[in-house]
């Protein structure tokens, strides 16, 4: 049986199928709209697929050139830059404002609307696998240690080193976080607890008992567009939905504020501490700062912070937080026709309606029917096969413009070379390179006279703006909520 390599994009709108024969994108508009809407042959040995959304752009990396990322903007078959690494491309994940491109020792973020480089996290643990998760709103978790399932929590946005979270004791295998960016699902290889864990301070939110006679491998983690239920997929024949617990969540949250105000409480105390004994060694005073602080006293209760933290411990942590962390049983389960495959889960509305998605590597996209109310076994609705020839479909050759040569020889000092631009970090260097621009035949173009050699950067600006840019939605809700208008009379 043939492999597929299957990979939603960030919100579950579109499904790349890549085979050793071809590459082909589909959409998901509906139960049972799935439609082609790319393909390409797999001349190149195409290993990772990332689509933004519902954008043009997708980012290919392939075996032939396994330290280039090339971005290409398939709609209009144009190749807009290759980024080249110091090692193979592990991983990639992109939002709406970064793009992250993990390797074995370092991990490279980029702004995806110019490619240029922001930060580059170097000599991190060994990271074999490439594994990491980035959030929606640029929270970066990756692990820093192959002995244990310690983790380390990264602020994109701000490019500032967040927390760390010793989340299991053996090495992690999954990661993920929910849409909100709030909380962050972790597996290790054992494969048999799954653990939720507050964003904000670190606290474990949950925990989830998958299976406890086999220990398997976690292949797909994903949180419910609401962030209210996590499902898991492994190699075995069962998929596993949990639901979240939005008491816990609040808990959590609350207590991520308590803490805060307790210290925020607490550097005002230091400040405090500070010019008493300022004041004392002025007047003659021979007291240390613990016998100032120890004359003037303040109890812990007595402040605001003090009294939060006493409150939430008191009404909102009693000894029921135990049960809280206990280790839940799936909330709902689909059993599928044969284990031993690799399936990567989505739970998302389709047409409105919540549906299980399971996009598996024998070439079939399954669709689920899920009750959020009852849970139990999940109905199969339909099922969708992705293994079609490719035909009546945009064919592209990436290597068309990078392959191109001019048609007389010219001397080595003057044979026109493609626009290169290095970006050094700390310890690696990423080269980016701007393909041949086509040949501009516009009105416009005439006038400009003859193009220079390269694409210009603000030339690759504009096709990377063009390529993220994504048609608008009328139906989304959450991109155009409902307002309200008041007649007028």
């Amino acid at each position: 049986m043939a492999a597929y390599q299957m990979n939603f994009n960030q919100d579950f709108t579109s499904l790349s199928v890549l085979s050793s024969t071809g590459l082909r994108l589909y959409s998901i508009g509906g139960q049972d709209k799935v439609e082609e809407i790319f393909a390409k042959d797999n001349t190149e040995q195409i290993r990772i697929v990332e689509r933004l959304f519902n954008s043009s752009l997708v980012v290919l990396v392939t075996s032939q050139k396994p330290n280039c990322l090339k971005m290409l903007h398939f709609k209009k078959k144009q190749d807009i830059c290759n980024c080249f690494y110091p090692s193979e491309i592990l991983c990639v994940r992109m939002n709406r404002q970064r793009l992250i491109v993990c390797l074995a020792e370092s991990i490279h973020i980029h702004d995806i609307r110019d490619m240029k480089i922001l930060h580059s996290i170097e000599n991190i643990a060994p990271n074999e696998l490439g594994l990491c998760a980035l959030s929606l709103n640029s929270h970066l978790a990756f692990p820093i240690c192959q002995s244990s399932g310690e983790l380390r929590i990264f602020n994109a946005n701000k490019l500032r080193t967040g927390m760390t979270i010793k989340a299991h004791d053996t090495p992690l295998s999954a990661l993920t976080f929910s849409p909100s960016g709030a909380l962050l699902a972790t597996a290790s290889e054992r494969g048999t607890v799954i653990r939720v864990f507050c964003v904000k301070n670190g606290q474990r939110v949950q925990e989830f008992r998958r299976g406890v006679k086999r220990c398997v491998r976690i292949a797909s983690l994903v949180f419910a567009a609401g962030g209210d239920f996590l499902c898991a997929s492994s190699n075995t024949e069962t998929v596993h939905v949990f639901k979240i617990d939005a008491k816990a969540v609040e808990v959590a949250e609350l207590k991520a504020i308590a803490e805060v105000a307790a210290k925020c409480d607490s550097l005002s105390k230091e400040a405090t501490t500070t010019t008493t004994t300022t004041t004392s060694k002025a007047t003659g005073v021979k007291a240390t700062a613990e016998e100032a602080t120890e004359a003037a006293p303040a109890p812990a209760a007595a402040s605001w912070g003090g009294m939060f933290t006493k409150a939430v411990s008191s009404l909102l942590l009693p000894a029921q937080v135990s049960e809280v962390l206990a280790q839940d049983r799936a909330f709902a389960t689909v059993a599928l026709p044969q284990s031993g495959l690799k399936n990567i889960c989505a739970l998302t509305r389709v047409q409105k309606e919540l549906r299980l998605l399971i996009a598996c590597e024998d070439g079939f996209l399954y669709m689920h029917d899920f009750n959020v109310e009852r849970g139990g076994a999940c109905k199969l609705l339909a099922v969708h096969d992705l293994r079609g020839a490719l035909e009546d479909v945009i064919e592209l050759q990436l290597s068309e413009s990078v392959m191109r040569t001019p048609s007389k020889p010219l001397p080595a000092t003057t044979m026109p070379q493609q626009s290169l631009t290095m970006l050094k970090s700390c310890a690696a260097s990423v080269l980016i390179e701007n393909p041949d621009p086509a040949p501009d035949n516009s009105y416009a173009g005439i006038l400009r006279g003859e193009q220079a050699d390269a694409m210009s950067d603000s030339a690759k600006f504009r096709k990377l703006c063009d390529a993220i840019d994504t048609p608008t939605k009328l139906y989304d809700e959450r991109q155009f909520p409902p307002v309200a208008i008041a007649a007028k009379d």
